[in-house]
């Protein structure tokens, strides 16, 4: 179906990109300048912001508690952001959508960026954190049950690679991995997946933008060829937690994120793969207030058994 009215309107006002080499510092400035105030975000019991002493490192988080309880279900997010863009404030709103939805205690990451910090250093920190939630669960108030991985875009690399990384090192106390239109193959032939020509203009993120908007993150050492670069090319995804992958009809990225969910089925693990009809990447973080979109969060809730 073609784009969502509501999706079409808003990028026919949006300005045309700056020509010449991407800023970083510019783009990153733009963002925060959308970041709704204080006053206008959806409230939850407890919002704060705290320092996870990691073995990566202090890496800043902010905590969702979304009702008082004496316990709570945990569930750590990792935003997007083509892995030099997003923060703690920029999907701030995703956060707590995603606290109010599930009833989980939601940790949002503020991993290190490319280019300043260079390959592993967003993946450890989001890896690290995940650990320490589980070590340091008394504190959180975990209940020892629940514990998700989430993310949007390269958040959702993130996800695919912090789950990996956490099979082959023992640690299986994560229970869901849920990766909203992820990014899991860097390669960029763009012959490889249908949808990279499919979807290539006209629907947001173009396939023509992925080489330079990824290129602060590769030009860092991230070797495309590595699964825990590019989660597609992991050769047995076998043990895995069960994963929801969440994909946009009109997105670049779309078939690689659905190939990863059905080579989690034939891996044997538990995968719905659930493909969102007239959007286009991102719409979790930019149209979740259109209703058809917003319902990201609750086959999110429904998925972790949270009705």
């Amino acid at each position: 179906m073609p784009l969502h009215p509501e999706i079409a309107k808003v990028l026919a006002e949006l300005p045309a990109p700056p020509e010449g080499p991407l800023d970083p510092v510019a783009l990153r400035a733009a963002d925060e300048a959308h970041v709704a105030p204080l006053h206008e975000r959806l409230p939850l019991h407890v919002v704060e912001d705290l320092t996870a002493r990691t073995a990566s490192g202090e890496v800043p988080v902010r905590i969702y508690t979304p009702v008082e309880a004496d316990t709570h279900g945990l569930l750590v997010y990792f935003h997007g952001g083509a892995f030099f863009l997003g923060s703690l404030e920029t999907h701030d709103h995703v956060a707590r959508s995603l606290a109010e939805a599930t009833g989980l205690k939601v940790v949002s990451v503020g991993y290190r960026l490319a280019p300043e910090a260079a390959y592993p250093a967003g993946l450890d920190d989001c890896y690290a954190v995940v650990r320490w939630a589980a070590e340091e669960g008394g504190d959180l108030a975990w209940d020892g049950t629940t514990l998700a991985v989430a993310g949007d875009s390269s958040g959702g690399t993130f996800v695919a690679a912090v789950v990996a990384k956490a099979h082959d090192d023992g640690f299986h106390r994560i229970t869901h991995q849920i990766l909203y239109y992820p990014s899991l193959d860097l390669d960029f032939d763009v012959d490889r997946y249908a949808s990279l020509r499919e979807n290539a203009v006209g629907h947001g993120l173009e396939t023509a933008g992925l080489k330079p908007f990824n290129a602060f993150y590769l030009d860092s050492g991230a070797d495309p060829a590595d699964p825990l670069v590019s989660p597609i090319k992991r050769a047995d995804l076998s043990g895995l937690p069960p994963a929801l992958v969440v994909t946009a009809e009109l997105d670049p990225l779309r078939d690689e994120g659905e190939l990863y969910g059905h080579r989690l089925r034939k891996a044997g693990v538990q995968a719905t793969v659930s493909r969102y009809a007239g959007a286009g990447h991102g719409f979790v973080q930019h149209f979740s207030w259109i209703p058809d979109y917003h319902r990201a969060f609750t086959e999110t809730r429904d998925f972790l058994g949270r009705r």
